[in-house]
Parts: structure tokens; C-alpha cells; sequence
């Protein structure tokens, strides 16, 4: 991913989306909203009433989607799901916790998008060792 200069557009993807705190602040800020993922059924009522969200990519629960098939984003947004480690909660943890691990599928979808390769001798010298 390059730099980017102050005030240049950056396109994102709203995860965990609620009611689009975010999105709010990243829109002000003249960003880009690409895609959210939101499985409450009255939070998504309640974002698709407050942004224009015709067009973008959407999901209602991120276990069912795959990494590659996300827009491309220069910002995941995530207000994960932590009623599972806060001190209000159950105190199950990031493991245990139903909600709270939803974390983990995050990294899955990153992981999905991030390709790789062998560690070859000499592949940053381009073969001049």
C-alpha cells in the first residue's frame, strides 16, 4: 500500500458496522464508504436510512464472507462486537466469547487477501548476490 498525501480521498469498508459511527466521521472527512457488514437487523435498517448506501457492498454476517470477494479498501473499519470483554459483559474473553471472537474473522478475511510467496535467496537483489 503507498502513502497517502493529507487531504487525498481513501476509500473504506464498514465493519461491524452498527449504525455507522465511523462512516460518519470518515465520510466528513471526505472518505469514501466502499462496503459494510452489519448482521443486527435494526442496525442495518437504521444505517441504510441514514447513509446512501445503494451500490456498496454489503453482508449481514461476516462467517459467510470471503476475504477476496471484499472491495478493495484502504481503511477496514471495525467496531467489533465486545459485550463479551467489557467490564458491563460476561468477562468470556476474545477466545471463548461468541461475539467477541468475530475478531478472528476479520484476520481470516485479511489473511484471504494477502497472497504469498517463497522466501527465494537473493529475491530482493533480483539474482545479484
Amino acid at each position: 500500500m503507498r502513502p497517502f498525501l493529507f487531504g487525498e480521498k481513501m476509500k473504506f469498508i464498514d465493519i461491524f458496522a452498527g449504525i455507522g459511527g465511523f462512516r460518519s466521521g470518515l465520510e466528513r472527512a471526505g472518505h469514501q464508504c466502499v462496503g459494510y457488514i452489519e448482521w443486527d437487523k435494526f442496525a442495518r435498517k437504521s444505517y441504510q436510512a441514514i447513509y446512501k448506501t445503494k451500490g456498496e457492498y454489503t453482508a449481514h454476517d461476516i462467517q459467510q464472507v470471503k476475504g477476496v470477494e471484499l472491495p478493495e479498501a484502504d481503511i477496514w473499519t471495525f467496531g467489533s462486537p465486545c459485550q463479551d470483554i467489557s467490564i458491563a459483559g460476561r468477562q468470556e474473553g476474545l477466545i471463548k466469547g461468541a461475539k467477541s471472537s468475530m475478531f478472528f474473522e476479520i484476520i481470516r478475511c485479511l489473511k484471504e487477501r494477502i497472497g504469498g510467496g517463497e522466501d527465494v535467496t537473493c529475491l530482493s537483489y533480483h539474482g545479484k548476490c
